[in-house]
C-alpha cells in the first residue's frame, strides 16, 4: 500500500525519482489502456465480424435464391413446351402440329409472353428460326444466345452476357424426322441488384446499431467499473496514519461483493495498525522501565563491594524481568502457528493433579483440590499446564497467604473443563471483557506487577485448542476463571 507523501503527482516527494518498475501509469495518461476502453474494443470486433458474416451469408442465400427461382420460371416454360409437343395441337389455332418442329416454335411463343428480362431462341437444325425478347434492350442477350447455337441434350447453365450474368435451359426438340432445340435465358443482372441494394442497406443499418451499441456499452462499462475507479481513488488516499477511507458500496453484484470485501479488509488493517501501535507502545513502556532502572544503578554504581553486589542483584532481576517479558511475546506470537501444539490424548484426572502438584509451588495458600475429570481429552499437555498454572499464579498475586484457591476440572457432555477458583479482590463487569488482551491490567484491583500478558497467554493457548475461556467475577467475591475444551 502506498503512502501519498505528497509532491509530483506520482506521490514521490519533490526532487525523488520513483523506479521504472514501481511506476504506474494512471487510466489520464493511457486513456485507451483502461478496462472500459478493452472492453469497448472487444465488443466492437466481435460486433463487426459477426455482422460482417451475418451480412455476407444473407447475401449468398439471396443470390442463391434468385438463382433458384430464375431457374424454376424457365424450367416451367420448357414443361410448357414438352406438355404442347404430347399434345400435338395448336392451342390458339386448334390446328395439328404434324410432327413439325417450326409449327410447335410458333404456337409455343405465340402463347408464350416472355417474363420480364427474359429471352428465347429456337432452332431448327443448325439454324436460329425465331427468338424472342421481353424487350427490344435485350438483343444482346439473344445473340449471345444465337451463339450458343442448338443443343443435343438438356442443359441447364449460367451464361455471362454483355447485358451481365444470365441463367439459361437449352433442351432438343425432336418430332418426326424434324429436330430442334429452345433455349431460354433470363438475365439476374437487375434482381442481383436489388440484393446488393438490400446488402447496403443492411450494412448502413447495421454501422448504425453499431455506434449506438458502443455508446451503450461505453455508459454501462463506465457504470461496472466506477467501483473500481472509486477503489483506485481511495487505495491513493490511504496512508499507514490514515485508514479510515472506506469505498461506496451499492447493489449486490460481484462489484459490490468486492467493495465490500475490500471495506472489510482496510477495516483489519485499520484495527491491525491501531494495535501495532498500542502494541508498540506497550512493549516500549515495559522495557523502558527495566533500562531505566539498570542504566540508573550502573551510572551510580560505587566502589563498595556491598553496593556493586546490591547492584548486581537488581540488575539480574531487571534482565530477568526482561527476559520473561520477551518469552511471553514470543510465545503469543508462535500461538497462530500451526506447529504450536503437540497434541495428544491425555488423561484429564491424571493431568488435574500433575497441576495442581505444580501449583502448589506458587506460594503459602491454601490449595484445594477442586474435583477431577475422568476420561481422555486431545490437548497439548504442556502448554495447557502453562495456561493453568498463569491462572493459578494470576489467583496468588490477588490472594494474601493462607487464602484458599480451589483447582478442578470435569468432563461432560463432550467438553473438558478446567478452572481456577480464588476469594480475592474480584473484578468489576466493565473489565472483564478487556483483561485477555495484551498489557491489559485491572485497574479496581491490587496486582502483581507483571506486564499483563498472563491472561493473553491463557486466552492464545485455549484458543489454539479450539476452546475458549469463561470468567465468572464480581467485585469483593472472588473470580473462578473456566477453560473449556472440546473432549475429542
Amino acid at each position: 500500500m502506498t503512502a501519498l507523501l505528497g509532491g509530483g503527482p506520482s506521490g514521490a516527494p519533490e526532487g525523488s525519482t520513483v523506479p521504472q518498475d514501481q511506476q504506474t501509469d494512471t487510466p489520464r495518461s493511457r486513456p485507451l489502456a483502461g478496462i472500459r476502453t478493452r472492453v469497448l474494443i472487444s465488443f466492437l470486433v466481435l460486433l463487426m465480424v459477426s455482422t460482417a458474416a451475418s451480412v455476407l451469408v444473407l447475401r449468398e442465400v439471396l443470390i442463391s435464391r434468385i438463382d433458384d427461382e430464375a431457374a424454376e420460371a424457365l424450367a416451367d416454360d420448357i414443361a410448357d413446351l414438352e406438355a404442347l409437343s404430347k399434345d400435338g395441337v395448336d392451342p390458339a389455332t386448334g390446328r395439328p402440329i404434324n410432327g413439325r418442329v417450326t409449327r410447335l416454335f410458333d404456337a409455343f411463343l405465340a402463347t408464350h409472353s416472355p417474363a420480364a428480362s427474359t429471352a428465347a431462341v429456337a432452332f431448327v437444325g443448325d439454324e436460329p428460326y425465331v427468338a424472342q425478347s421481353a424487350d427490344p434492350g435485350l438483343e444482346p442477350l439473344v445473340a449471345s444466345l444465337r451463339e450458343l447455337g442448338p443443343v443435343t441434350e438438356p442443359t441447364r447453365d449460367r451464361l455471362e452476357t454483355p447485358l451481365g450474368a444470365a441463367q439459361l435451359i437449352a433442351v432438343p426438340v425432336a418430332l418426326g424426322n424434324d429436330t430442334g432445340s429452345l433455349t431460354v435465358a433470363q438475365l439476374l443482372t437487375d434482381r442481383r441488384e436489388e440484393v446488393e441494394s438490400a446488402v447496403r442497406i443492411a450494412v448502413g443499418v447495421s454501422i448504425v446499431v453499431m455506434l449506438l451499441a458502443s455508446l451503450f456499452i461505453w455508459l454501462a462499462a463506465g457504470r461496472v467499473i466506477a467501483p473500481l475507479q472509486a477503489l483506485v481513488r481511495t487505495a491513493r488516499q490511504i496512508s499507514e496514519t490514515d485508514l479510515s477511507r472506506r469505498i461506496s458500496v451499492r447493489g449486490n453484484d460481484e462489484i459490490a461483493q468486492l467493495g465490500r470485501t475490500l471495506n472489510a479488509m482496510l477495516d483489519r488493517l485499520e484495527t491491525a495498525f491501531a494495535d501495532q501501535r498500542e502494541f508498540l507502545a506497550d512493549v516500549s513502556h515495559e522495557l523502558r522501565t527495566p533500562i531505566t532502572v539498570i542504566r540508573g544503578h550502573i551510572e551510580t554504581l560505587g566502589e563498595s563491594p556491598n553496593e556493586r553486589g546490591e547492584a548486581v542483584v537488581v540488575i539480574q532481576d531487571e534482565l530477568d524481568r526482561m527476559n520473561r517479558f520477551v518469552d511471553d511475546l514470543l510465545l503469543l506470537m508462535r500461538a497462530s502457528r500451526p506447529d504450536f501444539l503437540r497434541s495428544e490424548p491425555l488423561d484429564l484426572d491424571l493431568l488435574t493433579h500433575e497441576i495442581f502438584a505444580k501449583a502448589r509451588l506458587l506460594g503459602e495458600r491454601a490449595w484445594i483440590l477442586d474435583g477431577t475429570g475422568i476420561g481422555l481429552i486431545t490437548a497439548d499437555a504442556q502448554r495447557i499446564t502453562q495456561a493453568v498454572t498463569n491462572l493459578a499464579s494470576n489467583a496468588a498475586g490477588h490472594t494474601g497467604p493462607g487464602e484458599p484457591i480451589w483447582i478442578g476440572s470435569s468432563l461432560d457432555s463432550g467438553e473438558a473443563r478446567i478452572w481456577v477458583h480464588d476469594e480475592g479482590p474480584g473484578i468489576p463487569a466493565e473489565e472483564q471483557r478487556l483483561i485477555f488482551e495484551r498489557f491489559a491490567r485491572s485497574h479496581s484491583v491490587r496486582g502483581t506487577g507483571g506486564a499483563g500478558l498472563g491472561l493473553a497467554i491463557v486466552k492464545a493457548i485455549v484458543n489454539a485448542h479450539g476452546g475458549r475461556v469463561e470468567l465468572e467475577s464480581a467485585l469483593g467475591e472472588g473470580s473462578r476463571f473456566t477453560i473449556v475444551l472440546p473432549a475429542g
